[in-house]
């Protein structure tokens, strides 16, 4: 069983993340979309009369029906010839380029990037095949792609990233840990959660499931409300399906999280040659990121708890605050994405 002290750090905890969500109320499920850059080398050594050629593609995110101030820079000496006009799907504006310039040794460059929050994931593959996976930050907007490839786990981190950037996922992990208060229990409830958002993802990316973002999102944030609301009541007053089998509740919940996870992937796509293991990569990544939530308030818990021992604080209301808290921001959220959708 947590001790009192533990569980008022984790509702303290919930509080902080609820104000952060009022901070950023417009956030949605899958606010940190990064853009995604491929390019390949489709260069022929045996054609002398054009012996270098690339093909480039740029999947741009749109976030509110906005696109991202963000586009990539070639060199200067650099001529591309569009391949045809921009397609814009519900969630990205798609680009395509050729040209005969040598990208491979040039520097490229992503325009707006330091000034934004995302990231964008840079596939090259060159004329053996070899794939090189870059990220460019806002921090490190610029690569040379004649460099070595500075990591080959790309989706691994946006995976970390779109979970801890998405406010209302993360709300609703704190809500798991502060709901459940046996240890193996909230185990088994966060395995579960974890299992379901796997299967759903796994299912949208090969097109065996596919629904709207829109709705996925204000169904994400009802989840919250739902557990908000479970949360402020009384245990003897809570339903049926908390209170016996909460692993039933958020194996259920999960699934629905897991479509909003799979709207990152869909807007910068998998490579064809690499689907299962970007998939792969990307899930452990949102696991890795889940896992940093709780170890990060388990740890606080335990200096909250050094730092508390002479205070005699209210269980009950601090519990009522986190709760309140979480759910007057996912109501505003459930909300405002539903009105989105008409």
């Amino acid at each position: 069983m947590y001790s009192i002290r533990i569980k008022l750090l984790l509702a303290v905890g919930a509080l902080a993340a609820t104000l952060l969500g009022f901070a950023g109320t417009n956030l949605h499920a899958d606010e940190v979309r990064p853009a995604y850059l491929e390019i390949i080398d489709t260069s022929n050594a045996q054609n002398t009369d054009n012996p270098v050629s690339f093909e480039v593609l740029w999947k741009q995110p749109i976030v509110e029906n906005r696109r991202l101030p963000i586009e990539p820079i070639f060199p200067n000496h650099c001529e591309m010839q569009e391949v045809g006009p921009p397609s814009i799907t519900s969630n990205a504006l798609i680009q395509r380029w050729q040209t005969n310039c040598a990208l491979g040794k040039g520097d490229i460059s992503i325009k707006g990037l330091s000034t934004s929050i995302t990231d964008v994931l840079l596939r090259f593959v060159e004329s053996d095949g070899t794939v090189n996976n870059f990220i460019l930050r806002p921090t490190n907007p610029s690569i040379n792609l004649s460099t070595p490839s500075t990591t080959s786990v790309g989706y691994l981190v946006i995976g970390i990233e779109h979970l801890l950037g998405g406010i209302d996922h993360v709300l609703f992990v704190i809500g798991l840990v502060l709901f459940i208060r046996n240890p193996w229990s909230l185990l088994k409830t966060v395995t579960a959660f974890t299992v379901a958002h796997s299967i759903t993802l796994g299912l949208s990316i090969y097109d065996v499931v596919a629904l709207k973002q829109g709705p996925v999102e204000a169904v994400i944030a009802l989840s919250i409300v739902f557990l908000a609301r479970e949360l402020a009541q009384k245990p003897e007053q809570r339903s049926v399906l908390t209170q016996g089998q909460p692993w039933l509740m958020a194996f259920f919940f999960g699934l629905l999280h897991g479509l909003g996870f799979a709207g990152a992937l869909t807007d910068i796509g998998l490579p064809e040659d690499a689907i299962l293991s970007s998939l792969l990569l990307f899930n452990i990544g949102i696991e890795l990121g889940q896992l940093v939530i709780i170890g990060l308030f388990l740890v606080i818990a335990w200096l909250w708890q050094k730092l508390t021992q002479r205070f005699n604080l209210r269980e009950s209301y601090l519990y009522s605050i986190a709760a309140y808290g979480m759910g007057i921001v996912a109501t505003f959220w459930t909300i405002d994405r539903t009105l989105v959708l008409f």
